[in-house]
């Protein structure tokens, strides 16, 4: 008997036994689709957590510092071309940008925490970065006006630097009446619209000061002017953008700034930088580039310990889906066995006359097994159509508009139908109903024709 021969017969015999048919493949479809719905929900969640914490925490970038177990000075003998050691030069940057898979890379001059005053007195303090303004454009950073400039004395302010300024007069009367009365509503309201407004800065004059403990004094800088203004970042509400206020230089007006407000006393101190963001077209190939910037004597971070650690969570939440839909396909692999037995009891003539007719043990075994081997492959096509429904469904109620707060910003999760979990559903649904009618096959073999005959 040929296998189409077998494959035949065993359909025909699921077409005309409609009922045991629908419920072993109930059992089966079900089983199937709890387990690609858990498999699509769990790598869908991973998907979405590891999305975002590539926007928050961006894992294709390295950050670059001195090696601090290395004497930064180098000795005056020194052979020229060392690089100054475990110093952060100008070379090394040259270097790191000629790596393979390194897009974009930005040195850092950390100047410090400065008062930051209009030409009209108002104010507010900035944390002030020196680095190559050109390469903020390959951090994800859009210019909302201007753009970057090589001329020394300008700056370029991020969203945040351009809200809350306010003058030292309303400042003092804002806070001597929230201190007479620290719970009033309509206080507290007034206070965060102020600190919330913005001003136009794009080409104003500003200045920075910075108060010297050791004089008492405060020490104020040159006037810069505002070249460009940065857009508010993608996910950041305006809130959280009033408290992140940064103001970007050139490393020559870092340096100009440091020696003016007198924040580095010795000239030799301004010689290289305090650190540097190196940005990898892609994370598989950031440890790579990691271990060729470590051989310049540098230290660097990332922040792939946060996708190992969200991998091992997921994949446990995976595995314990894919445990919970196994149990439900071995409760449907019973019912399998119930009803295929059942149907071996009511089929002894058939199976009797096969017999007669010089069928061996192989073939009607075969025959129940691509029986059983049909009726799992038709349970996981089903079982793919019903989790997609379900899916679909999922997805409706996430996509639902909820009530939020005024401003608040929600990034929603969409589920996706796991390609991976489609044929591995199929397989174990097949599988399943294989295994499930290897006992009703056996007990079909060892049936005797001649009392099955006499029998019915």
């Amino acid at each position: 008997m040929r296998i189409s021969d077998i494959t035949s017969l065993a359909w025909d015999q699921i077409k005309r036994r409609k009922v045991v048919t629908s419920l072993c493949m109930t059992g089966i479809s079900i089983g199937c689709a709890s387990l690609i719905v858990a498999m699509s929900i769990g790598e869908s969640a991973q998907q979405f957590s590891l999305d975002q914490m590539n926007r928050n925490f961006k894992m294709n970038e390295i950050t670059v510092k001195p090696n601090a177990g290395i004497a930064i000075k180098s000795s005056a003998k020194s052979e020229k071309g060392n690089f100054d050691r475990g110093r952060l030069t100008e070379q090394k940057v040259e270097i790191i940008k000629k790596l393979q898979h390194v897009t974009a890379v930005a040195p850092f001059m950390e100047v410090q925490n400065l008062e930051m005053i209009t030409i009209d007195n108002k104010s507010t303090y900035v944390e002030v970065i020196g680095t190559d303004l050109r390469s903020l454009t390959g951090f994800d950073k859009t210019f909302l006006k201007g753009g970057p400039s090589d001329a020394v004395g300008t700056v370029v302010l991020n969203s945040g630097a351009t809200l809350g300024l306010m003058d030292a007069e309303t400042v003092k009367i804002m806070m001597e009446r929230l201190q007479g009365d620290p719970f009033n509503d309509s206080l507290i309201r007034q206070f965060n619209i102020m600190e919330r407004a913005p001003a136009n800065l794009f080409q104003q004059q500003v200045q920075y000061q910075y108060y010297d403990m050791g004089s008492n004094k405060s020490i104020t800088s040159s006037s810069l002017r505002v070249a460009g203004i940065l857009k508010q970042p993608r996910g950041v509400r305006a809130e959280e953008a009033a408290y992140d206020k940064k103001a970007y230089v050139s490393i020559e007006t870092a340096q100009l700034l440091s020696e003016q407000l007198r924040l580095r006393g010795d000239s030799s101190e301004l010689k290289g930088y305090d650190s540097l963001l190196v940005r990898v077209d892609n994370q598989d190939y950031v440890k790579q580039v990691e271990a060729q910037i470590q051989k310049l004597i540098l230290t660097t971070e990332t922040n792939l310990f946060h996708q190992v650690e969200v991998n091992e969570k997921f994949n446990m939440i995976k595995k314990m889906a894919l445990g919970i839909g196994l149990f439900i396909l071995v409760i449907a692999s019973i019912s399998i066995i119930v009803a295929m037995t059942m149907s071996t009891h009511q089929r002894r003539r058939q199976i009797g006359i096969m017999k007669v007719l010089g069928s061996n043990l192989w073939q009607i075994r075969n025959l129940f097994i691509a029986e059983a081997a049909l009726l799992g492959l038709l349970g996981g096509v089903i079982g793919v159509l019903i989790s997609y429904l379900s899916l679909s469904g999922v997805n409706e109620l996430l996509t639902t508009p909820s009530v939020i707060p005024l401003g608040a910003s929600m990034t929603g999760m969409t589920i996706v139908l796991s390609s991976k979990s489609i044929p591995l559903g199929i397989a174990f649904a097949v599988m399943t109903g294989v295994i499930s009618g290897i006992y009703p096959a056996i007990s079909a073999s060892n049936t005797n024709a001649l009392v099955a005959i006499k029998k019915d």
